[in-house]
């Protein structure tokens, strides 16, 4: 019979589950049998919190002991590995209720066919990417249906359009936290710093798609769109919406939701109140440089009282636009950490 997943692989360790041994470097390092196992169940849930009950359950299977006693199995462990409880690089405590395994792993199911377990940075990039695609969709729908004046037609060419965009920005933000937690080995305050490279070059790419691409297929001087500053913006916000995500097993999905839209509705206020443009003002800008398209921008503005595209409405949708991008980032998180 096909044996399965028969060595686990970590940093410089080798955790033999056939053998029931761990190598570092070839060589055996000590281990009880039930710190083994404790062990074992942390790496076979590498990212995820085990909780206390669970130690409880699967390593001492109902034998009453207490609390002390796993925390003694824990602190053999991070001996054996030479982890260290304050900067931790393997175990990782959550306080109140139980341990996480923050090393990537990889399975070796066999001598000809090791296979690599998909690391948490990489389907962070994924999440990031599909809720910058959602979002982006969203907002271009909006804006179709508020401002096209071309019906349906111009809803979803602004919808594919502005999808293609939350992509780009989706997935450079993404990669940008990815980067942060394969440097950093875990989900901590490196994902802003992730989050503001990412959006830097999702704003300097939708920049010069927007702004350059158009004025070399048009020759008209399009006015300031989305950009660096913008994306920088953006990207601080759901870097750090990401790091709360990531970081938190204990707290719900609506008070996750709840503060990123909060974070989402400050980076669109910042945006605004500092003369940055989202997507709202960039369309403006589009529609005042060319003139002649199916866009009336004035029609947002006049549910405000304004004649045209003003202040009013640009506050508006710019707050509502950096809400529901930061959401959509951390709904993907959230969706992904559950998973």
């Amino acid at each position: 019979m096909e044996q399965q997943s028969d060595s686990v692989h970590f940093g410089d360790f080798e955790l033999d589950l056939a053998d029931r041994q761990l190598r570092r470097g070839g060589d055996p390092v000590e281990l009880g049998s039930r710190y083994f196992d404790a062990l074992a169940l942390l790496v076979a849930n590498a990212g995820s919190l085990v909780s206390k009950t669970r130690f409880m359950d699967e390593v001492w299977r109902g034998i009453p002991v207490t609390d002390e006693a796993l925390t003694q199995c824990i602190r053999t462990l991070r001996r054996a590995l030479g982890d260290d409880a304050a900067n931790p690089r393997y175990i990782q405590t959550v306080p109140k209720h139980g341990y996480r395994f923050l090393a990537e792993v990889a399975v070796e199911d066999g001598p000809e066919s090791p296979a690599r377990k998909p690391s948490i940075a990489g389907r962070v990039a994924g999440a990031c990417t599909l809720s910058g695609a959602l979002a982006g969709v969203l907002g271009g729908a909006f804006y179709g249906a508020l401002a096209g004046t071309g019906g349906g037609a111009t809803i979803v060419v602004l919808a594919a359009l502005v999808g293609a965009l939350g992509t780009l920005a989706g997935a450079a933000i993404g990669l940008g936290m990815a980067a942060a937690i394969a440097w950093r080995g875990r989900g901590d305050p490196a994902l802003i710093a992730g989050g503001i490279v990412g959006g830097v070059v999702a704003g300097a790419l939708g920049s010069t798609l927007g702004r350059d691409g158009i004025g070399l297929l048009t020759g008209e001087a399009l006015g300031g769109v989305t950009g660096i500053y913008e994306g920088l913006v953006l990207g601080a916000a759901a870097g750090l919406a990401g790091w709360l995500v990531l970081r938190d097993e204990a707290s719900s999905a609506p008070r996750f939701a709840s503060v990123a839209t909060v974070l989402g509705l400050g980076a669109g206020l910042l945006i605004d109140i500092s003369g940055g443009r989202l997507l709202g003002g960039s369309l403006y800008a589009l529609q005042q440089s060319l003139g002649d398209t199916q866009l009336r921008l004035e029609n947002i503005g006049a549910a405000f009282g304004e004649n045209t595209y003003g202040p009013t409405a640009h506050f508006t949708t710019a707050i509502g636009e950096g809400a529901v991008f930061v959401l959509a980032i951390t709904m993907g998180l959230i969706v992904l950490k559950r998973r």
